[in-house]
């Protein structure tokens, strides 16, 4: 289990994360964080790892369906644009009109 440190709420319920905790974290001003309720108190998670983590995953999935980031791209284009035509009835190879914007 990792060790316990004990720090005080400040004005306004502020507390300040150790050094060494911002250090190992890579944690300086600015950086956004996650608070977390748990049964056991609270979960600060930093939102970079919590980001990094995802995307991690994200390429895991795509090396495993031998896809690149390009590929899943252009895939999302082409079922964004079958999505246009099914429900809109727009053709998203053809310029819009710009009579719809005049009144």
């Amino acid at each position: 289990m990792a060790e316990r440190k004990l720090i005080r709420i400040q004005e306004n319920g502020q507390v300040t994360l150790p050094a060494d905790v911002r250090r190992k974290l890579g944690l300086k001003k600015g950086d956004l964080v996650a608070v977390t309720e748990t049964d056991e108190g609270i979960l600060i998670s930093p939102q970079q790892l919590v980001a990094a983590r995802a995307l991690d995953r994200i390429g895991e999935v795509l090396r495993e369906q031998d896809l690149t980031l390009e590929q899943l791209i252009e895939s999302g284009r082409e079922i964004r644009g079958q999505l246009l035509k099914e429900k809109y009835g727009l053709d998203p190879n053809e310029p819009a009109s710009q009579d719809l914007h005049r009144q």
